[in-house]
C-alpha cells in the first residue's frame, strides 16, 4: 500500500514505534482487524470487541507473517515491531484518514435514513460502466467498517462509493473526515435512529455533517422530494443538485411503468439529456436510486448510453428486495433492516404481486418514544394496501397486528401474531399456501435471515 510505511503509519496515528529501525520504511500490504484475514506484510490493529480482545491474537498474527501490530498494551521485548497507541479504534480511523488523503481517487459518500445500500449499489453499477469502482461491502459503513473499506482501495480503483451510516451526532463528522467525499448523496431524512437524534431536524443535522470535510469544489446531490432536504443550503456554500419525481427537479423521471415484481420502466430527464431504461429490481424507490446514480454519473462525465447500461446491469443483493422463486412460493427477501418508511415501501412492492400476498414483519428498533405508534401505522398501511395475510413476530410487532386489525374496516385480511420465530415455525405449513408471494422484513437484530433460509429452500 503506497504511503503506508510503518514510519508514516506511526506518525499518522500519533503512536510510538517499538522495534527495529530496519522495518520503518517498509510498507504494509493490507490493514486488518480480523486475525483470520492477516497475510504476509499485514498491519494488524488489535480492536477490543464486546466478546473478543484482538490483543490476544497478536502473537498468532505475527507468526502468520504480519509486518506489524497496533496495540494499546506494552508488549515488552518481542521479536516483531508494533506501534503503541492509546486507542486502537482511534488509530484505525487516523490511519485510514492518512491513507485516503494520499490517494488520487474520487469518492462518493452516500447517506440517508432509508435506501443507503440500494442507492450505493445503483451508483456503483452506473459508474462501473466507465470506471474501476470500489464500493462498500455488506454493512461496513460505520466507524470501524468505513476505514476497513478505505483500506481496500488500490491503484487500479478510480472511484470509491462509500456508504456512511450513523446513529449519533458527531459520527458523520468523523466518517467524513476519513472519507473526504468529492460527491455527497443524501437519499432522504426519515425516522431511523430518532431515538438517539431526537427529531427529523436532528437527523438532518447529523446527516449533513458529511459536508464538513467534502471537496470544496465537489457536488452535493439531494432528494428534492424530501421535505427536509428540499431547499436545504449547506454551510459550505455548494448549491445542491436535486433529483426526484417532480418535473422541477434537476434530474427527474417521467412515463413510469410499474411492472410489479419484474421492476420498472422509466424515462429519465437530466439537464442535457432524456433516455429510457429498465430497472430490474421492484419498488418505486428504485426510480429514486436510479436518479441518484444518473446525477452522480453526469457529474463524472458519463454518457447516457453508459448510464443506461449501468441501471440495467444492477442485480439485487441478499436482504435487499431480492426475489427468490422456489417451487412452492416467491419470497421477497428484504430482511436486512427496517424502519417505518422502508416497511411501507416494501409493502408497496408486495402489493404488486398477482398471487396471494403474505407479509412476515418483525420489530423495528431505535424508534424512540413513538415506537408503538410507528409499528401501528405500518399495520394500518398493510391493511390499506390490501395485503392478504399479515404475520407479525416480536413484542413490538403486536402493534403492527393491532394497527392492521383496527384499520381493516371489514376487509378480508388474515392476521397472526407470534412472540418468536420458533412459534411461527410451528405453524408455518398451516399459515402459508402454495404459490404465495411472501415479503420478509424486520430490523437486522431480529435475524429474519433464518426465515428466508427456511422459505428459500
Amino acid at each position: 500500500m503506497k504511503n503506508m510505511s510503518l514510519q508514516k503509519i506511526a506518525a499518522a496515528c500519533g503512536g510510538t514505534y517499538c522495534g527495529s529501525a530496519e522495518f520503518l520504511d517498509q510498507e504494509v500490504s493490507s490493514v486488518v482487524i480480523d486475525s483470520r484475514k492477516a497475510e504476509k506484510g499485514s498491519l494488524f490493529v488489535a480492536i477490543r470487541g464486546a466478546r473478543v480482545d484482538g490483543h490476544s491474537f497478536i502473537p498468532q498474527v505475527m507468526e502468520k507473517g504480519a509486518l506489524c501490530a497496533v496495540s494499546e498494551q506494552d508488549l515488552g521485548s518481542v521479536s516483531y515491531p508494533y506501534i503503541k497507541v492509546d486507542s486502537c479504534e482511534q488509530a484505525l480511523k487516523d490511519i485510514a484518514e492518512h491513507y485516503r488523503r494520499s490517494l488520487d481517487i474520487r469518492v462518493i459518500g452516500v447517506s440517508g435514513s432509508v435506501g443507503k445500500t440500494s442507492t450505493k449499489e445503483m451508483i456503483a453499477s452506473v459508474l462501473g460502466q466507465k470506471f474501476s469502482v470500489l464500493k462498500t461491502e455488506g454493512n461496513f459503513n460505520n466507524e470501524i467498517g468505513l476505514p476497513l473499506t478505505v483500506f481496500n482501495i488500490r491503484d487500479e480503483h478510480e472511484v470509491a462509493v462509500l456508504e456512511m451510516g450513523i446513529s449519533h451526532f458527531g459520527e458523520m463528522t468523523r466518517l467524513a473526515k476519513i472519507a473526504r467525499p468529492d460527491i455527497c448523496v443524501i437519499t432522504n431524512i426519515g425516522v431511523a435512529h430518532i431515538e438517539n437524534l431526537g427529531s427529523r431536524d436532528g437527523i438532518l443535522k447529523a446527516k449533513t455533517e458529511m459536508f464538513q470535510y467534502m471537496n470544496p469544489e465537489g457536488t452535493v446531490i439531494l432528494n428534492g422530494d424530501d421535505d427536509k432536504l428540499r431547499g436545504f443550503v449547506p454551510e459550505n456554500g455548494i448549491s445542491p443538485v436535486y433529483f426526484g419525481l417532480e418535473p422541477s427537479r434537476d434530474y427527474h423521471a417521467e412515463k413510469i411503468v410499474n411492472k410489479g415484481l419484474r421492476g420498472t420502466d422509466a424515462e429519465f430527464v437530466t439537464p442535457s439529456a432524456r433516455f429510457r431504461a429498465h430497472i430490474s429490481i421492484p419498488g418505486s424507490h428504485m426510480v429514486y436510486n436510479a436518479l441518484a446514480g444518473i446525477a452522480v454519473g453526469t457529474a463524472l462525465g458519463m454518457s447516457p448510453d453508459e448510464m443506461i447500461r449501468g441501471i440495467e446491469a444492477l442485480v439485487p443483493i441478499a436482504g435487499r428486495n431480492n426475489l427468490i422463486e422456489t417451487e412452492r412460493w416467491s419470497v421477497i427477501d428484504d430482511c436486512y433492516n427496517a424502519n417505518p418508511a422502508s416497511m411501507k415501501s416494501s409493502l408497496d412492492v408486495l402489493s404488486c404481486a398477482d398471487t396471494r400476498t403474505v407479509a412476515i414483519l418483525g420489530d423495528m428498533f431505535e424508534l424512540g418514544a413513538s415506537e408503538k405508534e410507528m409499528h401501528y401505522e405500518v399495520g394500518a398501511y398493510a391493511a390499506e394496501k390490501g395485503i392478504d395475510v399479515l404475520i407479525c413476530i416480536g413484542a413490538l410487532s403486536a402493534e403492527i397486528a393491532r394497527g392492521a386489525r383496527e384499520s381493516a374496516r371489514g376487509a378480508e385480511i388474515e392476521i397472526h401474531h407470534y412472540d418468536t420465530k420458533a412459534d411461527f415455525f410451528q405453524e408455518i405449513d398451516d399459515v402459508l399456501k402454495e404459490k404465495d408471494t411472501i415479503l420478509v422484513k424486520a430490523s437486522h437484530g431480529m435475524e429474519f435471515t433464518e426465515i428466508v433460509t427456511i422459505l428459500g429452500t
